[in-house]
């Protein structure tokens, strides 16, 4: 019973593969050239620490693989794997006809994209819309600075809005009193809120530089941009009726983006410096920090135990703890968005849960938690509930699947309401879709945020897929 997934963009999503005279890379230039308003987004292989960049090598412009060695660009930064770009022509005004571009920057000549990019990115009649875009540009200046040379590269995209400030502006801050929230949303939540979609980050940490890419792994990309458009679409919808006039607002919340020489230079003299301790001072500070788990559960009966799973998710994995109450599990996350270690382990102590985390550097502080702190070592959350049910010899049966709220974790009402009572209690709090009013369905409230869900396709599907993870027999 979550809420809506996102759907699949309205329009064609364009995987760019091909190079000098292609059909699909023609189409992608005539639809930078004729832009008025231009989303853009990149992936590029994750980086493990204490690696190198190991994603595969950028094409030069004739398709002549890059050589680790050709530039030191190559060494510094990720190289940036695949560009997605959302176009909207006309004046970019609600409604225009938009076309969503994947680009395979393995497969495309760098050379045929430079100068069409450095163009569109400096182009003032066109907008460029983005999340947090400044760090993409500077990988994708290095990607194409070690592929064609120093002078290849980006510094500059203007003007440029970020859905953050548009976001702000939608909740009524004024940039200009500087009362902007010092904490920013991801651009999950974002589309969430403003637009009632879910966009999965399952796949945000999957190989970029492998090849071919999945279905999962095109549409994935192809959301994160088409959907600013639609985030720019209602920032438009409020100056109309605000009785406002676009650009002067869009001049007073859009920036422009530069890079400077610092920006373009790698800063690992700082890790070098937090690695700086003596032999002696590791030897004594030495702790236990094995992945495994070591010991019964604090809900195990035969300590004391209540006998329910309880777990803590920390902010790396607070989707896992979605994932479990889907499967009826009590998952709670952090009581604060930034909490320091002692915090965690205060709450697990006090509620009796397992701490889970990606953060080796918490393990060592199990011998304060009473052995309560679990590393998950999956990437996904598909895997990450595997892991946690198999490691904890979990037991779940059908009637637990969706049984608890997943977005505070409560507990549902004890009968389900009718669609009358559901109207009732989502005035002023959430809109149920007026499809769902000649359907027979049950309406279930969450007694803790009052969230409102239903039993339709969504949840049949989420109970579908969560019968196989869990590996639960029809």
């Amino acid at each position: 019973m979550d809420p809506a997934p996102a759907p699949p963009p309205p329009f064609a999503v364009h995987l760019v593969t091909g190079g000098g005279s292609s059909a699909e890379l023609a189409f992608l230039l005539r639809s930078l050239a004729s832009a008025h308003v231009v989303a853009l987004d990149a992936e590029w292989k994750p980086r493990r620490r204490g690696r190198p960049d190991s994603a595969a090598p950028a094409a030069l412009g004739d398709g002549t693989p890059l050589s680790p060695e050709a530039s030191p660009a190559r060494r510094q930064f990720p190289t940036v794997t695949l560009l997605q770009v959302a176009c909207r022509g006309g004046d970019g005004g609600e409604g225009e006809r938009g076309e969503v571009f994947v680009v395979d920057l393995l497969a495309v000549p760098l050379a045929d994209l430079w100068a069409p990019l450095q163009e569109l990115f400096e182009r003032p009649d066109a907008l460029k819309l983005g999340f947090r875009f400044k760090q993409d540009l500077v990988y994708l200046s290095a990607t194409f600075a070690a592929a064609l040379g120093c002078d290849a590269g980006f510094d500059r995209v203007e003007p440029f809005l970020d859905v953050t400030n548009v976001y702000h502006y939608l909740k009524g801050h004024d940039r200009q009193k500087k009362k902007l929230p010092k904490e920013t949303k991801s651009l999950a939540a974002i589309c969430q809120e403003l637009l009632g979609v879910t966009l999965s980050k399952e796949l945000q940490c999957s190989d970029w530089s492998c090849r071919p890419l999945s279905e999962g792994q095109i549409q994935y990309a192809a959301l994160d941009a088409y959907y600013l458009l639609d985030i720019f679409d209602l920032f438009q919808q409020k100056i109309s009726m605000e009785g406002g006039y676009l650009m002067p607002m869009v001049t007073k919340y859009s920036e422009k983006i530069l890079l400077t020489e610092s920006d373009t230079k790698p800063r690992p003299s700082r890790r070098k410096e937090k690695l700086k301790i003596s032999t002696n001072a590791k030897c004594k500070d030495k702790v236990d920090c094995s992945t495994e788990w070591q010991g019964p559960p604090p809900w195990d009966p035969s300590i004391g135990g209540d006998g329910y799973p309880k777990f803590l998710c920390d902010v790396m994995i607070e989707g896992l703890a979605k994932h479990l109450r889907c499967v009826g599990i009590d998952a709670a996350i952090p009581s604060s968005k930034k909490p320091e270690p002692r915090e965690l382990l205060n709450q697990t102590y006090k509620e009796q849960r397992i701490l889970l985390t990606r953060d080796v550097k918490l393990l060592k502080y199990q011998y304060l938690a009473s052995n309560q702190v679990y590393r998950v070592k999956s990437l996904l959350k598909h895997d990450q509930l595997a892991e946690v049910i198999d490691t904890f010899q979990l037991k779940i049966s059908e009637d637990q699947l969706m049984s608890r709220c997943t977005k505070c974790n409560g507990s549902f009402i004890q009968k389900p309401l009718t669609l009358e009572e559901a109207v009732e209690a989502s005035k002023g709090f959430q809109v149920i879709p007026s499809c769902l009013f000649n359907r027979n369905l049950e309406f279930w409230k969450c007694t803790d945020c009052n969230q409102l869900y239903w039993e339709g396709t969504q949840y049949h599907n989420a109970v579908q897929k969560f019968l196989s993870v869990c590996n639960i027999n029809d």
